[in-house]
């Protein structure tokens, strides 16, 4: 039944199959570029469908300034693919970006263009083909198994008819389609801000550093941030810049502040985001040029194609790891991921705070096969910022090198199923991690071996708050 004051049109048409690959890959965000490379890789006929006219999700379209740490504090924890394609940006994107960056492994700033045509170039030799601006709509269902994906382009509508599919969208939007259940932000429905990024030519980065040297600031600027505010330069809202990601000594990345109240699955609240956030950058330059040395003569260069998300839904899958496991560092026996990135979850207006919570230096959790498996399908997997978790660990598991290790693992799941048949429940764990394993990933000291520490007193399940 339609909702009150909701026309609704019924149109029945048959339309042709376009493409029959074993493995479809939803989405070309970071997990769903390790998914497609891993299962092309593993011998599947992979077809990857992104809507845009390149890959890398919200580290192209959003242009987030820098990957999220690979690292524990001590180690390499995002190993194998996502590593892979670090390294091979860093290379591909000259001798002084190398330089600056060769031994980084946390925060290394993201070369855009660069790391579009990387994107293209690895996920070509690895053997999957990749099919751009198109959009899934419908999906065919018969019992717990999809049958095909209706997808819309310049060519029409058609029909994807696959063995198995991968919604790597970072909305869950195919386990939507499939009635998957979800949830959505908290408890009322609250949803993290996005965040419209921005890259700025014309910047000179030795006097920069001088001003922070004199100012006794650090790269977040809060004491500049808050008297801005105070002054009526900036709006109200967060109190300092996420970070600011040096490309070149005169070109930077700007992950600075908020939209708030925006639905990543809406296309108004999308549209109102776009708007306001372009706003929003204007007036963060002139800050910048008014209040920060070495920003005096910035020019804006390019914004993102669309405001940066954090969350959206969240779908109900096999096991849903929560903030326990997170603190407890659990491990599990059917693990596929390690996870040390903090719990960070943003504020949910300008007037709260932000929500944070670190592991020790050197540790992690596990991420377990299961929180990938959506509920009420068998041939449907889902990778990235969208698994089976309660809010808190979505706050960390979200950032792009857990989506290439998520990524990598459904991949690589859809290659064992496309020889052997069979659901993503019949993948054998022993298997995938052996496979996962001899291609790189780190499953910790221990895979398949079920741990955990005990937390300690109720202070143990505090957050710290940040503004």
């Amino acid at each position: 039944m339609a909702e009150q004051g909701v026309r609704t049109i019924q149109i029945t048409t048959e339309l042709p199959v376009s493409h029959t690959p074993d493995v479809v890959v939803l989405g070309g965000g970071a997990s769903g570029i390790a998914a497609a490379i891993a299962a092309a890789r593993g011998g599947a006929d992979t077809l990857l469908i992104e809507q845009r006219g390149y890959l890398g999700g919200m580290g192209t379209a959003a242009l987030v300034p820098a990957f999220c740490p690979y690292t524990d504090g001590e180690k390499p924890v995002i190993r194998g693919i996502g590593l892979e394609l670090l390294e091979r940006m860093k290379r591909a994107s000259g001798e002084a970006f190398l330089s600056r960056n060769k031994d980084k492994l946390d925060w290394v700033p993201i070369d855009v263009e660069t790391l579009k045509r990387v994107y293209d170039e690895e996920v070509l030799a690895s053997g999957a083909k990749v099919l751009f601006h198109t959009v899934a709509d419908q999906i065919l269902k018969e019992g717990d198994r999809i049958t095909g994906l209706v997808i819309s382009n310049k060519s029409g509508r058609s029909v994807v008819q696959a063995k198995l599919y991968i919604d790597a969208s970072g909305d869950a939007d195919l386990a939507a389609l499939a009635g998957v259940p979800f949830q959505v932000g908290g408890e009322q429905g609250e949803l993290q801000p996005g965040t419209m990024c921005y890259l700025v030519a014309g910047a000179d980065k030795a006097k920069f550093d001088q001003y922070l040297k004199e100012t006794g600031q650090n790269g977040q600027l809060a004491e500049a941030v808050m008297q801005a505010q105070q002054n009526g330069d900036l709006p109200e809202g967060r109190k300092r810049i996420s970070g600011i990601a040096w490309v070149t000594d005169s070109i930077a990345g700007f992950n600075f502040g908020h939209i708030f109240g925006i639905d990543g699955t809406k296309a108004e609240d999308l549209t109102r985001a776009a708007i306001e956030g372009r706003q929003l950058i204007q007036r963060q330059i002139a800050f910048l040029r008014k209040y920060v040395g070495g920003f005096e003569n910035i020019h804006l260069v390019h914004s993102g194609d669309q405001i940066g998300i954090r969350e959206t839904r969240r779908i109900a899958g096999d096991y849903t790891l929560v903030v326990e496991d997170f603190l407890t560092m659990r491990t599990f026996e059917d693990d596929i991921a390690r996870n040390s990135y903090f719990i960070d979850i943003h504020l949910a207006n300008s007037s709260s705070t932000m929500t944070v919570k670190h592991l020790p230096k050197g540790q992690s959790h596990g991420v377990p096969y299961r929180c990938m498996l959506p509920q009420g399908v068998s041939n449907l997997i889902v990778a990235g910022r969208s698994v089976s978790s309660d809010r808190p660990v979505q706050g960390s598991l979200r950032v792009m090198p857990n989506c290439f290790a998520m990524g990598q693992a459904a991949g690589t799941a859809a290659a064992m199923l496309s020889a052997a048949g069979g659901g993503f429940r019949d993948v054998p764990i022993p298997a995938l991690q052996a496979k996962l394993i001899e291609q790189g990933a780190w499953l910790g000291e221990h895979p398949g071996q079920a741990s955990h520490v005990e937390l300690v007193g109720a202070g143990a399940v505090q957050f710290d708050p940040e503004t």
